[in-house]
């Protein structure tokens, strides 16, 4: 993916801030596995958001750092601790934390992580605008605890529905990237809805990328995506293909699903056959429009801000980069 240039220059200094990052010490235990998981890479998208959501009001996103800062190392927390619930042993292909050094290890070392994240969101900001910072942070935060805890409720529950579905990937992911934007509209003084605005269109931009995340699954190619096709699949995944698949499949359809959700050991005719059904049932049409919808709505959003057209480029660029260019 070619992203804009002044993103790319954004991930550049928030990957130079986070290696010059001093951590203590003492206790190794506490901080090594902070540095190791935060070494390990990322597409640091979050973080550059917060700088382009400033620059959208025309204050310089290198002077918003700290606040990105925050958001990657609140994201890269909330990774710490849904590997430990999801008992997942690779992050990036290395081991997580909880594999290389132990699980009460995993969980201290996140809270330290979380902590951290709070220092760096009210880092040279002071008076209203850190009470601002703090409330959008707070929501934010609070918000994809809501959607992880969906997450895990949808994985022993029947009765998931797809709009149930949309609004856990609205918690779960969106609303990280629409708060990163608003606290960079914040640093940079914003009017309240321009604020709102900027975190619609982070929201239904998310929302947007999840769904086409789901599409990619199937129908993606393994050499952009990285991915064995169909993984979701195989692992009987909720996803908005298999919930809509679940919805509105019938007689034999509904019979062939049901027979290959069932199926353990045939793993290629089992990608074969659900893929064909989804296909058969017009899904992968489906999954595109509804991820253009709401890439459509984001950039609504956007558009109705009302600064230079210069100011939104380079956010309306990685738009199309994230979501238009797969289709």
């Amino acid at each position: 993916m070619k992203l804009p240039k002044k993103v790319l220059e954004h991930i550049e200094l928030v990957e130079k801030s986070l290696k010059e990052k001093e951590y203590r010490s003492e206790p190794k235990g506490l901080y090594e596995p902070i540095s190791y998981l935060l070494n390990l890479g990322g597409k640091r998208i979050r973080p550059a958001l917060v700088m382009l959501g400033a620059e959208v009001f025309g204050k310089p996103g290198s002077d918003c750092v700290e606040q990105a800062l925050a958001v990657e190392v609140f994201h890269n927390f909330t990774l710490m601790h849904d590997d430990i619930m999801d008992e997942a042993p690779l992050r990036r292909g290395q081991k997580t934390v909880h594999e290389k050094w132990n699980v009460n290890t995993a969980i201290l070392s996140g809270d330290a992580m979380l902590i951290q994240s709070y220092q760096h969101l009210i880092k040279n900001v002071s008076g209203e605008k850190a009470v601002k910072l703090m409330e959008v942070f707070n929501q934010t935060a609070l918000e994809v605890c809501e959607g992880q805890q969906f997450d895990m409720n949808f994985e022993s529950s029947d009765e998931v529905t797809v709009e149930k579905y949309l609004e856990m990937i609205r918690l779960k992911t969106a609303v990280l990237l629409g708060g990163a934007l608003k606290i960079g509209a914040v640093c940079a003084g914003a009017e309240i809805h321009e604020q709102k605005q900027l975190y619609t269109f982070g929201v239904e931009l998310g929302v947007s990328f999840q769904i086409l995340d789901d599409y990619l699954d199937v129908w993606g190619d393994p050499k952009l995506t990285g991915k064995r096709p169909g993984g979701d699949i195989l692992a009987n995944k909720k996803t908005f293909l298999l919930l809509t698949a679940m919805q509105d499949a019938s007689g034999s359809d509904r019979e062939l699903l049901e027979k290959w959700l069932n199926e353990k050991d045939q793993d290629s005719r089992k990608v074969e056959v659900i893929t064909e059904l989804f296909e058969k049932m017009g899904l992968d049409e489906k999954a595109k429009e509804l991820s253009t919808k709401y890439y459509q709505s984001a950039i609504g959003a956007l558009k109705e801000i009302d600064v230079p057209e210069s100011h939104k480029k380079d956010l309306m660029e990685l738009a199309n980069q994230l979501v238009k260019r797969n289709f």
